[in-house]
């Protein structure tokens, strides 16, 4: 089995062809299991930044199971912001989305109530991680969540075999990429002021994480 429900691209590039709307067939394997643990970590109302929402179907799904929330998607990749565009078309609750790399500090958000990034972590250099942390805990409030999904290691206990085979694939694509560990994932929030607050196993070996400003 290869990398459990993670894409090495937002959508599959060798079955684009060049529809406006992206589909990634772990959105739609995933998008169940990671709104139902949403539900217990999410504020009731305000809004949610998304960082990273490459094709835009989680953003899409989760506005409609969470309507009280107002939802800013973003990507910094033109094409994915025109998905998102198209997957949210009419949803009074999804703003336009925006253009944010994490990796750097200009982030044309006032303020969030949550930060939400799914999949992202492992398929971009560490400077997307350290400014993810960054940014949110500029954004956040104290108490307020950042939550991350995806594949992690832990330093306490081995990583699945499909794990391990899915990292050394990242860096064969850019050396760059690949799984972090919970701890020094924690350790880089707890620099900026984001204290870990709860893990969640998730299908397919994935984790959830949620981290919270002090």
């Amino acid at each position: 089995m290869p990398q459990g429900d993670a894409d090495a691209t937002p959508w599959i590039a060798a079955d684009d062809r060049g529809e406006t709307r992206k589909y990634a067939p772990a959105a739609v394997r995933n998008r169940g299991a990671i709104a139902e643990t949403l539900r217990g970590q999410l504020p009731v109302s305000g809004l949610v930044l998304e960082v990273a929402s490459g094709s835009g179907e989680h953003c899409a799904y989760f506005a409609q199971e969470f309507a009280a929330l107002d939802w800013q998607p973003s990507d910094p990749d033109a094409a994915a912001r025109l998905s998102i565009a198209a997957w949210c078309d009419g949803m009074v609750n999804v703003r336009a989305p925006i253009n944010i790399d994490a990796a750097t500090a200009d982030w044309p958000v006032d303020s969030a109530d949550a930060v939400l990034c799914i999949n992202m972590v492992h398929i971009a250099p560490w400077a997307a991680t350290s400014g993810l942390m960054a940014g949110a805990a500029t954004l956040l409030d104290k108490g307020a969540p950042l939550i991350l999904y995806g594949p992690f290691r832990r330093a306490d206990s081995a990583t699945a075999p499909s794990n391990e085979a899915f990292d050394q694939s990242l860096k064969s694509r850019d050396p760059r990429w690949g799984l972090r560990t919970v701890e020094e994932v924690s350790a880089v929030a707890g620099s900026v002021g984001l204290a870990f607050d709860k893990l969640f196993e998730m299908p397919a070996n994935n984790l959830i994480l949620v981290f919270r400003r002090q």
